[in-house]
């Protein structure tokens, strides 16, 4: 029993070296440097009267901050993320304003101070914590973006997820253009 053990002791030993000394190499750590890309937060932009709107939309998102389970007599509560993704192979998009409402279509969050701009195939996101329940069961983003060119239309979804002990839940719900903008005189 003693030589099964010193075995496999000896086995575990030989093995965390070589982590040891895999992650405190030089090589290891620039390779690890050179696959981490560092995210940028979307730039701040003001749009001047002279800024040529070509085309906008704003977007109606669902949100389920909370959803009934075990014949209503139950609320799952979810945390949500609001995916705003920029299609465009050339072209940047600009996000005028994301607000948040609540299921009695009140106001209960403005997430931008300022426009931001999604370079072309940048992504951006806004999220919603689990524990915040002032949206309800009704709650939504409206999201509104302009662009000084023609480009295809980004894709804004809601990613909702919660956990409770071994239980799980996650689904997506797509934005839908409520009015669209048009090459502004």
């Amino acid at each position: 029993m003693k030589l099964y053990s010193r075995f496999y002791l000896a086995i575990a030993l030989i093995l965390l070296t070589s982590c040891q000394s895999l992650k405190s190499s030089p090589q290891a750590q620039n390779n690890n440097q050179q696959n981490q890309q560092k995210i940028l937060p979307p730039k701040t932009v003001t749009l001047d009267k002279n800024f040529k709107i070509v085309r906008g939309q704003t977007i109606y998102v669902p949100v389920y901050s909370e959803i009934y389970h075990h014949n209503r007599q139950e609320i799952f509560y979810l945390a949500a993320t609001l995916s705003i993704r920029n299609t465009d192979l050339n072209n940047s998009i600009i996000i005028t304003s994301v607000r948040y409402y609540d299921s009695n279509g009140k106001l209960v969050k403005q997430y931008l101070n300022n426009s931001i701009q999604l370079d072309a195939l940048a992504s951006t996101d806004f999220f919603v914590t689990r524990d915040d329940t002032s949206g309800g069961l009704g709650a939504n983003f409206i999201v509104e973006w302009v662009a000084a060119t023609e480009i295809s239309e980004p894709i804004v979804e809601a990613v909702m997820i919660g956990t409770d002990f071994q239980q799980g839940i996650s689904f997506i719900s797509p934005g839908r253009v409520i009015k669209n903008q048009n090459k502004s005189n």
